[in-house]
């Protein structure tokens, strides 16, 4: 009885354990990043697709944000960010270089957040 017990205790354990570790393959996932034109969209959306699991990228300019749909199994929201102020684009979590920003054309450069 007692090893019937320990049984369904460990069951009940595992499974809690593996809900808590699945993740959503279709995340819709909003986030503001920093850019003024045609060409940022351009550029934010391509970077945005170069995140394993991103399926959708839409950068808004009048808003700044950025909304995505993305298979958490294969990125993270910060590797998507990470992606982006590679291209020179602050996000809310990841700042871009100097440098990085430094390189966008002049029409593109926006007011930066300290």
């Amino acid at each position: 009885m007692k090893n019937l017990i320990l049984l369904v205790v460990f069951l009940c354990i595992s499974l809690t354990a593996q809900a808590q570790e699945k993740k959503n393959k279709n995340l819709k996932y909003t986030t503001e990043v920093n850019g003024n034109c045609d060409q940022c969209k351009k550029r934010i959306e391509k970077a945005a697709y170069t995140v394993p699991g991103v399926k959708s990228a839409d950068w808004n300019i009048e808003t700044h944000q950025l909304y995505v749909i993305l298979n958490e199994q294969k990125s993270t929201s910060l590797d998507l960010k990470k992606a982006i102020a590679k291209q020179g684009h602050d996000t809310d979590e990841v700042k871009a270089t100097a440098q990085q920003y430094d390189d966008l054309h002049s029409c593109c450069k926006y007011e930066r957040k300290e």
